[in-house]
Order: structure tokens, then sequence, then C-alpha cells
């Protein structure tokens, strides 16, 4: 059964309302608890009161507690609002009940999903949410803001690109339970790139190459990262490769993952590492997130070998997620949307990752320019 405050029964006329779906979770409560900067007013939701209702007494804050598999109470929530970021993962197994219940609802879909599957089944509902005449928008974090703005802008430096790598790597910082519980789940499953502009299932760091980010030359591993999907439907590109970095030592070892995926693949061991998951700290605390830093590299080549080059740093990929979810509801909130499927940068651009703080981008070199530096 859904509980609110009843002086919020009224939420969807409040220009500010959104609902934040997942508010316990490690990502959900820094959203939560930075919407205040942002003028906005998240409803915290999820399944158990006895997490969810803390957070919201101490942020004085609305909350409402249901399952997603409640369906009369899902529905109940979103009528109430415009807008929901979905914070709950693992999303391959969330993300589509809450997306069908917006699109009943009219109920524009933001998620902070980064799995490629993800994606692509729900760009499957682009017309029937340009029917109902909302944006569904998955990827509104550190997955996928910067490397999808990034793309777009290679796209628009090399127009006949067909060719795409991006890398991504953190100086400091660290994993949440929930995103290192996703990547338990997947533990075994391999990699993937595109290629011919299909997907194509590969080894897990099939590739390791060095890239130089500016601030250091860091070793990467490929890996299948949400832009996979995304960042063709943003920039047509038909060949994309996405890494991240990664020890030389741990690549090697990884390696010979394939000798091994069954048994990694097996629920005893997948649910023996998230047991460790959790004896852990939630995630970063916020000293190591500001201490930390993030770092994004994107490479575009033509047929004849030209070559595009952007790199970006900012602020740890959870605190980016916070400010780029807050900065997206907002102008979504404000009527500042596109109807049906959309990435990051297909709804407001490349310079979409310039309105987070702290964010530097660098054009490193493109065709018959010279270098140009933004701040």
């Amino acid at each position: 059964m859904a509980l609110y405050y009843s002086s919020f029964v009224h939420l969807r006329m409040q220009t500010n309302a959104f609902l934040l779906y997942g508010a316990n979770g490690y990502t959900g409560e820094l959203i939560a608890r930075h919407a205040k900067q942002y003028h906005l007013q998240p409803i915290l939701a999820g399944r158990k009161r006895e997490l969810i209702e803390p957070i919201a007494n101490k942020l004085d804050l609305p909350y409402r507690i249901f399952d997603l598999n409640d369906s009369a109470a899902l529905l109940a929530a979103l009528k109430e609002v415009k807008a929901v970021i979905h914070a709950a993962g693992p999303f391959d197994f969330t993300a589509k009940q809450m997306m069908l219940a917006c699109l009943l609802t009219g109920t524009h879909y933001l998620d902070i999903n980064g799995d490629i599957a993800v994606f692509e089944m729900i760009k499957q509902y682009d017309a029937a949410a340009k029917k109902a005449g909302i944006m569904l928008l998955p990827g509104v974090g550190f997955d996928v803001v910067p490397t999808d703005c990034v793309a777009l802008q290679l796209k628009n430096l090399l127009l006949n690109a067909v060719s795409l790598q991006l890398a991504f790597a953190t100086l400091g910082g660290g994993l949440s339970h929930g995103t290192a519980t996703t990547m338990a789940d997947k533990i075994g499953d391999g990699g993937a790139v595109r290629k011919e502009g299909k997907i194509i299932h590969v080894p897990l760091g099939q590739k390791g190459r060095w890239v130089d980010f500016g601030i250091k030359k860091l070793f990467v591993m490929s890996i299948p990262w949400g832009d996979v999907s995304t960042a063709f439907f943003t920039t047509g590109i038909p060949g994309i490769e996405t890494y991240t970095g990664i020890s030389k030592k741990v690549y090697y070892f990884l390696k010979l993952q394939p000798i091994f995926n069954w048994l990694l693949r097996r629920t005893v061991v997948r649910n023996y590492i998230k047991k460790k998951i959790n004896q852990r700290p939630a995630g970063p605390s916020d000293e190591q997130r500001n201490k930390a830093t993030s770092l994004v590299w994107g490479q575009a080549t033509n047929a004849v070998g030209r070559t595009a080059t952007v790199r970006l740093n900012g602020p740890e990929g959870y605190s980016l997620t916070t400010h780029s979810a807050l900065i997206i509801v907002q102008k979504v909130l404000n009527g500042n949307f596109s109807p049906g499927y959309q990435t990051p940068a297909s709804a407001y651009g490349e310079n979409l990752v310039m309105e987070i703080p702290g964010v530097k981008r660098e054009v490193v070199n493109y065709p018959s320019s010279v270098n140009l530096l933004q701040k």
C-alpha cells in the first residue's frame, strides 16, 4: 500500500515535484540530498519503509512505500507527478515495470541505468512514448551523460566518422553497493561492441590500450558500457568501442575469464560476491567523492583515417550523476523535453555536460582547425 503525506496529494500541479524511486540507494540518497540546490521537490519512494522513512524525516521530504510489482500503488504514485527518476537497480529487473507504468500515466521516465540491454529494450517503446507525449530518457547519470555528450561533439567535428572509441576512468572514489551488485550479476557474461551498426558480443577486455586523458595517461580495457547502445542512437556512427581504466595486472588476469565464465555465471558464485559487497561501505564517502576526479576521452575516425579527439574531466562519477540527473529532471519539469526515446545528448545537445559544476572539456584535435579549449 502506498504511503504519502496528505498535503502533497496534488503534487502534479507543482512544477518542481518528481518521484525518486530507490531513494534509499547510495545514488538515490545523494540525489535526494541535493535536490533543494536545484529548487526541486522529490517525493522519496522505495519498497521498505524502514529504509525510506528515516531519509525522508532527515530531509523533511514526503515519501511513499510500494513495490514495483504493486501496479495499483505504482500507478497512483506516478499520477501525482510529471516525472520520475528511477534509481532502483538492477535495471534489467526493474526498468520495464516503471517505464510501462509511466506510459500509462503520462509521466516522463528518467533513470540512472548504464546497461546496454536496458537501453535497447526502452528504445523499443519510442512510438508509444511519442503517442503518450512523454520522454523516455534512460542514462541521466555518469552512465551516459558525459560520454554521450563527447560522442555527439565528435560527430559534429567529424561528420563522416565511421568509428568511435570512448574511454573513462576515475582518479580516487569507489563503487556503491548498487553498482558493484549490478557488476556481480554480469560477471561471466563477456563484453560487447558495435560493428557495422550491430551490437556484437565479444570477450570482456578483448582490447587494451593506453589513453592520454590530459591529466594522466592511463591503461584502459574494453567493456560493454552503455554507449555501445546510446552513442549509436545519438550519432549514427556504425563502429563503437568503450573502455574503462584498469591496472594492467588485472587486465591480464581478466583475459583468462572465458575459461572460468561457466563458473562465474553460477548463482552461488554471484551470491557469494554480492555478500562480500554488502559487507563494505555503501559507497565512497563525501570526502572521497570531493577529492576524486572523473576522466573521459573520445576519438572519432573517418574512412581515410582522419581523427577528432576530445577529453573531459569533472566531478567524481556519483557526484556527476547527482548533478546531471537533477539538471535534466529540472529541464523536463520546465517543459523542455522531446517526446519519445532519447539519449542525454540527443535531447539536450553536446553542451549538456558543461552545465554540470566543475566540468572542463578540451578538443585535442580535429580536421582543418586549431586546438580549442572550453571551460
